[in-house]
C-alpha cells in the first residue's frame, strides 16, 4: 500500500482587507477559527491577515472562511458558524451519495416556506426538506433518526402552519410517559404537572414558533393539547394535527392505537430514534414495528436522518459517528431494511 501523501496546506488572504471584517470572521479570542478548525479536523493558522489551512478537509476551510468574509460586516456569531458547518456536512455528505435520479429531481432539496414567528425556519440538510415535503404532502409522516436532526421541531413548525393557515383547527401533541433509564419517583400534582417533565421538549418548540403569550392562550382555548399517550385510547381526532413524540418507547399496541385516533380532516406525524429505546429488553419498540410493518402502505411517508443532519453542536454529529461506528446502537438503515 502507497503511504498517504498529505494535502497540501492551502493559503486565504482575505480581499478587500478590512480589519472590522477580519475581527468579525475569526470571532472573540479566535472562537470561530476554533469551531471551524474542530469541525473540520484542520489546523488554522492565522498572522496578521494571512491563514494557513493545513489538513484533509483545508480546501473546505477556505470555502467557510471565504464565505464569512463576504458577510463579515456584522458580527457572526459562535450558532451562525456552527449552522454553517452542518450545512456544509450535510450537502457534502449528500453529493457524494448522490444518485442520477436524485440529481434529476432537484425540486426535493427545496426548502418548504412555513407561517411560523420565525422567519429564518427552513430545512438545514436535504432530508430536514424532504421531512417538511412529506408532513405538507401526506396525512401520515413517519421520521426516525438520531437526537438533534430536527424531527420534533420541524413537526411542531408544520403544526403551527397548519393551525395559521386554519388547514386544522387544533394541535394535539402526545408522547409516552416512559423513564430513561432511570425512575424519577412519584409525582405529585395534577395530571399536567405530572407529565410536564415528559412533555418539555414539546413546550419548548411551541414557545420558540409562537411566542409565550401566544402559546398560553392558546392552552387556555384548548386549541393546543398536550397529553401523554395513554389517554389517546377510544378518541377520534378530526380536523386536528397530531404529533407523537418519542415513538420508540411506544409498544406495537399503543403505536397501532395512536395510528387509527386519526380522523377527517387530520395529518399525524409520527418521530423518534431507534438507538434510543428505554423499553424493557423484552418489550419490542412500536416504532420498529411500524416501520416494517407500514413501510409499504401507500399514503404513509417514511423519513431516515443520519447523522449528517444533526443540526446542534457539531460535536453532537460526531458523537453519534462514534457509537454508531463502535457498534454499540442500530443504525437506521437496519431497521429500515427488515
Amino acid at each position: 500500500m502507497k503511504p498517504k501523501i498529505p494535502a497540501q496546506p492551502q493559503h486565504f488572504i482575505p480581499e478587500p482587507l478590512d480589519n472590522k471584517r477580519l475581527a468579525h470572521l475569526c470571532g472573540p479570542m479566535d472562537e470561530n477559527l476554533r469551531q471551524i478548525s474542530a469541525a473540520l479536523d484542520v489546523t488554522i493558522f492565522r498572522r496578521g491577515e494571512k491563514f494557513i489551512i493545513s489538513g484533509a478537509n483545508a480546501l473546505r476551510a477556505v470555502e467557510l472562511l471565504e464565505n464569512f468574509y463576504q458577510i463579515a460586516d456584522k458580527v457572526i456569531s459562535v450558532e451562525d458558524v456552527q449552522l454553517a458547518l452542518v450545512e456544509q456536512r450535510a450537502g457534502t455528505q449528500e453529493d457524494e451519495a448522490k444518485t442520477e435520479e436524485a440529481e434529476a429531481d432537484d425540486a426535493e432539496h427545496i426548502a418548504p416556506a412555513l407561517k411560523t414567528r420565525r422567519s429564518d425556519l427552513r430545512g438545514r440538510t436535504p432530508h430536514q426538506n424532504q421531512y417538511l415535503k412529506a408532513i405538507l404532502e401526506h396525512d401520515v409522516t413517519i421520521g426516525v433518526g438520531p437526537a438533534g436532526t430536527g424531527k420534533t421541531y420541524l413537526a411542531v413548525a408544520c403544526a403551527v402552519d397548519a393551525l395559521e393557515r386554519d388547514a386544522v383547527k387544533r394541535i394535539v401533541l402526545t408522547r409516552p410517559a416512559v423513564e430513561a433509564g432511570e425512575r424519577l419517583g412519584f409525582l405529585p400534582g395534577d395530571l399536567t404537572q405530572k407529565v410536564d417533565p415528559y412533555l418539555r421538549p414539546l413546550y419548548d418548540a411551541l414557545y420558540d414558533l409562537l411566542g409565550f403569550d401566544k402559546t398560553q392562550k392558546m392552552f387556555e382555548k384548548q386549541v393546543i393539547e398536550i397529553a401523554p399517550l395513554a389517554y389517546m385510547r377510544g378518541r377520534t381526532l378530526n380536523h386536528a394535527f397530531i404529533i407523537l413524540d418519542e415513538a420508540q418507547n411506544t409498544t406495537p399496541e399503543q403505536m397501532k392505537m395512536f395510528l387509527t385516533r386519526i380522523g377527517f380532516g387530520s395529518k399525524a406525524v409520527v418521530t423518534g430514534d431507534v438507538t434510543q429505546i428505554d423499553l424493557q429488553r423484552t418489550q419490542k419498540s412500536g416504532l420498529v414495528d411500524a416501520v416494517q410493518i407500514l413501510k409499504n402502505v401507500r399514503g404513509i411517508a417514511f423519513t431516515y436522518f443520519t447523522s449528517a443532519d444533526v443540526v446542534r453542536h457539531p460535536l453532537v454529529a460526531r458523537i453519534v459517528d462514534a457509537y454508531e461506528a463502535a457498534g454499540t446502537s442500530r443504525t437506521i438503515r437496519n431497521v429500515a431494511k427488515k
